[in-house]
């Protein structure tokens, strides 16, 4: 499927939004990311959450620098958008968390499972009865396990 760009783009960088004359163009569609947003700017925050989910993506967005840190840590982003001059966001951490330099403890079996099982939903853009076919799983188990991890928004 291809994704036509629209005739301007609205751009969310510094401190006021930019809108862009863009060229016609089409981009080839891709499979959904998993993001992150951390944005202090309540109204660009929505706006981001809002642009990512109407093209497909699975967008989040953490409260805090902590809350960030956290969810880098077990919830397997693929990207992360962040607002640099976040007063409490803690860049020694962040860096820490994104690339430790002491190899991580192996995580549970329950841990692996709930990001195995997030991966596999990514992976078919929401479609639970497809990743119940490829996970090897019945469609009912699936959804038990996703109410366990708390994977409904996923």
């Amino acid at each position: 499927m291809d994704l036509p760009v629209p005739p301007s783009l609205l751009l969310l960088i510094g401190p006021a939004p930019i809108r862009v004359a863009m060229p016609s163009v089409t981009f080839k569609a891709m499979p959904p990311l998993h993001v992150l947003i951390l944005e202090r700017d309540p109204e660009r925050r929505e706006a981001m959450l809002e642009l990512l989910r109407g093209i497909g993506h699975h967008a989040v967005a953490a409260p805090d620098g902590a809350a960030a840190a956290a969810a880098v840590i077990t919830a397997g982003f693929d990207q992360l958008l962040l607002d640099l001059r976040i007063p409490d966001l803690d860049l020694r951490h962040l860096r820490e968390a994104l690339a430790p330099s002491r190899p991580a403890e192996p995580e549970s079996m329950e841990a692996a499972e709930r990001r195995h099982i997030a991966l596999m939903l990514r992976h078919t853009g929401g479609n639970r009865r497809r990743a119940a076919q490829l996970l090897g799983i019945s469609r009912s188990t699936l959804l038990h396990k996703v109410r366990k991890y708390g994977l409904e928004g996923d």
